[in-house]
């Protein structure tokens, strides 16, 4: 099961948010006062407990920072390297998809990945390619994809 930690210091927030959370996934869901980055899966923080954390933080994939709508909030947030970052004012809803996205890109980040993934399976680039299909560069150069046409 999942371990989704919410580090929010206002209570009502917080648990409103555990709730949505326990009643929508099949995921632990635990209110921490102090976010211990040692375990795993998605941490919530809002800003004050992003400044617990070691900088940079080792996952930033992890981390869905609930912010203030203010330019200090959004600095620490690029400068911790937090890819997911939405506002105390958006609809708890927001944050669900917001931490779900966060518990995705957690599962394939690459220091999650299984080692004996194939090589050859993907664009020197990282990003996979169908097996057979011609890319753009390919038809550009007029080769022939599997079915005869560039």
């Amino acid at each position: 099961m999942d371990t989704i930690q919410v580090a929010i210091t206002d209570a009502t927030y917080a648990a409103s948010l555990r709730e949505l959370l326990v009643r929508n996934g099949s995921w632990e869901v635990v209110c921490v006062d102090r976010p211990d980055p040692g375990r795993g899966g998605v941490m919530v923080l809002d800003s004050d407990h992003l400044e617990m954390l070691p900088q940079p933080l080792p996952n930033p994939e992890r981390v869905v920072l609930v912010a203030r709508n203010d330019s200090s909030d959004m600095t620490r947030a690029w400068e911790a390297g937090v890819n997911s970052v939405i506002t105390d004012k958006d609809p708890l809803n927001t944050a669900v998809l917001a931490i779900m996205a966060a518990r995705l890109r957690a599962v394939k980040s690459p220091q999650t990945a299984p080692a004996s993934e194939p090589s050859g399976d993907k664009h020197p680039a990282g990003n996979p390619i169908s097996q057979g299909i011609p890319d753009r560069r390919t038809r550009a150069a007029g080769v022939k994809g599997p079915s005869g046409r560039p």
